[in-house]
């Protein structure tokens, strides 16, 4: 790194000590993100790839296990909702509703900042001396223009001056505030030569460093020929606290770089080991390197990260999703027939879900903020001497459903809908339900009274215990209707099996309503009846991934899936 100023030998002395395959009710086979579907054949390869998308009934039906649920229910809804109706956890639905309900508020405007022309070129002494006055109201200039610099990604010479401006003037000193944030812009632009300088700089004037230099350095360093010394850097950091999921998917990525697949591997299982969930990047990095090896050991840690992302629910981008069809393509596409797991738990999985429910949200959760254990006894017996019920509505979330619609109207046209098809439906509702006013017409509440059954908590009560009780009281076949999804009452559930067991019996049991407009006819969603979660079956997979241009909330799942099926 040179300056114009003397003394440039002594450098280290001028600083001083910072496709879519949307597993509906029909199905056809085509490419979904390739060209070549019908793909090159590679005979040392042992899969062949297929992506899927929603025309093929044939296929549906291979793919997709029977749903266990009302089929009254069930029939009514699959004849009502069109094809392309998304369901409620799909990725990107949560964007769709706030879109079709914007708030009313006026929106917030960002402040308006000094707007400034940042130079092209380095300067000289003089002219920065003349920038700097015509800003004179800024404390500091020097950290102020250089960030301007870094928010713009400004060239690396231009920010060279500024630091040559500021030695000058400073007897060759420096801040680390502003040699950190050149060496950003030196790691963005992927000036090794530069990075390698200050690096040198650093190292000589400083015993430890903060965490954004180390990951500055680590990602600076990775890909040049003294790589290994951001693993030196990852050791140093590790004295003083967890690295994080970037620091490990720059070494990471590193090694892989440079051949080091043991050192890559290691690095991985170091991170797992610290609890901390990987970054997608670092897995497709694995992918990636391992599209043209033909290595056992090394397939045997693709499957084992393949697991991964099905043990810990994750799904991969498009582009990930690219790499693991790189890495298993074949051949030609062909349908595998294989059947993808219900979203239905299994009867064990049914009691131990229900049973947790019970204890950890019913009677160790906070409910009691909002009701009392008097009431909470009330409803359980009431429950007890119900039959088992089909539908459980939160009577009051539906009725809110339109907001310019009479809440009782709402309500009545929804269980009306139910009891025709001969279900037995409770609905949870809240004492002032039953008082005549503009909302709530009592001639209405009536009708409703004579089609289902309704418990009517105190008006300060949480509805949301009472609803799960009652679902998970009447079986296993029991749909619920709210808009609510569940997310503080699943946080209280004490581990990640039984997050993910909750998580997928909400998903095949919560019925959204899709109507339009108040008076129209009542559709539900269809529910799906797979589970969205990596899955094999021993020489097929079939990966949910996400589109690069749909915005997944935490809370939603994928509705695109890779299909890959082993070369018999």
């Amino acid at each position: 790194m040179t300056f114009y100023f003397t003394g440039i030998r002594s450098f280290p002395k001028l600083w001083k000590s910072n496709s879519y395959f949307g597993l509906s009710s029909s199905h056809s086979y085509l490419s979904l993100f390739l060209k070549d579907c019908y793909g090159i054949r590679n005979q040392e390869k042992c899969f062949s790839v297929k992506t899927m998308s929603a025309q093929n009934t044939k296929a549906m039906n291979l793919l997709i296990a029977k749903a266990r649920c009302v089929r009254k229910l069930d029939e009514s809804s699959n004849k009502q909702v069109s094809a392309d109706s998304s369901h409620m956890f799909a990725a990107g639905a949560a964007k769709k509703r706030s879109q079709m309900n914007p708030s009313s508020k006026d929106p917030v405007l960002p402040p308006v900042e000094n707007i400034i022309q940042l130079p092209t070129k380095p300067l000289n002494s003089e002219e920065w001396d003349k920038l700097k006055e015509e800003f004179k109201e800024k404390a500091n200039f020097e950290n102020w223009i250089i960030l301007q610099m870094v928010k713009c990604h400004s060239s690396v010479d231009v920010a060279k001056s500024v630091l040559a401006w500021v030695a000058a003037k400073n007897s060759g000193i420096v801040g680390y505030d502003l040699l950190v944030k050149y060496l950003y812009l030196c790691v963005f632009h992927k000036q090794t030569s530069e990075i390698i300088d200050v690096y040198e700089i650093m190292k000589a004037r400083y015993k430890r460093l903060e965490s954004g230099a180390y990951t500055l350095l680590m990602r600076g360093l990775i890909y040049t020929d003294r790589w290994r010394e951001a693993l030196l850097l990852l050791e140093d950091l590790k004295k003083v606290m967890i690295p994080s999921k970037k620091n490990y998917d720059d070494c990471i990525q590193g090694a892989l770089f440079h051949q080091d697949v043991n050192v890559a591997w290691n690095l991985y299982q170091e991170l797992l080991s610290h609890d901390i969930v990987p970054m997608l990047e670092t897995l497709k990095a694995f992918f990636d390197f391992g599209k043209d090896m033909k290595d056992d050991q090394y397939s045997n840690k693709l499957h084992n990260i393949l697991l991964y992302l099905r043990n810990n629910q994750l799904y991969p981008g498009e582009s990930f999703a690219h790499s693991i069809k790189t890495w298993f393509e074949s051949g030609q596409c062909l349908g595998c027939g294989k059947t993808v797991e219900s979203i239905h738990l299994s009867s064990e999985e049914y009691e131990f879900l229900k049973a947790k429910i019970m204890r950890d949200v019913i009677d160790g959760g906070d409910q009691y903020k909002k009701t009392t254990p008097q009431e909470l006894k009330r409803f359980q017996n009431f429950v007890k001497y119900h039959p088992p019920f089909d539908v459980v509505i939160d009577g009051l979330n539906v009725a809110k459903m339109f907001p310019k619609a009479r809440e009782s109207q709402v309500l009545l046209n929804v269980v009306s809908h139910l009891a025709k098809q001969n279900l037995q439906v409770l609905v949870l509702g809240r004492k002032h339900m039953l008082t005549q006013n503009s909302r709530w017409r009592r001639v209405e509440m009536e009708k409703m009274q004579k089609q289902a059954s309704f418990f009517f908590a105190d008006n300060i009560s949480e509805d949301d215990p009472f609803l799960l009780y009652a679902t998970l009281h009447s079986g296993n076949h029991c749909k619920f209707i709210t808009k609510d999804l569940m997310r503080d009452h699943k946080a209280c559930l004490p581990d990640a099996k039984t997050q993910r067991l909750f998580f997928k019996w909400q998903q095949g049991h919560q019925l959204a309503i899709v109507s339009k407009h108040p008076g129209a006819k009542i559709t539900f969603q269809h529910i799906l009846s797979y589970d969205t979660v990596v899955q094999t079956t021993g020489d097929s997979w079939h990966i949910p991934y996400d589109d690069d241009l749909v915005e997944r909330y935490s809370y939603e799942v994928p509705t695109k899936w890779l299909c890959l099926h082993r070369k018999t």
